[in-house]
């Protein structure tokens, strides 16, 4: 497999995943905005939840750039 083909699938794998950890991130996304319009303390899982999915979106989105980055060089 070419180094092009095989960086375009690994690009949309990286998109694919990117799109799956976002819906996990909603759940703990809509209940730290409910206890914001609430005005209560936010559960300390969610937060947690949400900077786990957050930190790995980011990653992800990073090494998708780089990738896309190397496929232009090519």
């Amino acid at each position: 497999m070419s180094r092009k083909s095989k960086l375009k699938k690994e690009i949309k794998t990286c998109q694919k995943t990117i799109v799956e950890i976002e819906r996990r991130r909603a759940r703990s996304q809509s209940a730290l905005v409910q206890a914001i319009l609430l005005q209560e303390e936010p559960n300390e899982a969610d937060v947690e939840w949400f900077n786990k999915y957050t930190g790995e979106i980011t990653a992800c989105r990073n090494h998708m750039l780089e990738m896309k980055k190397e496929l232009e060089s090519l």
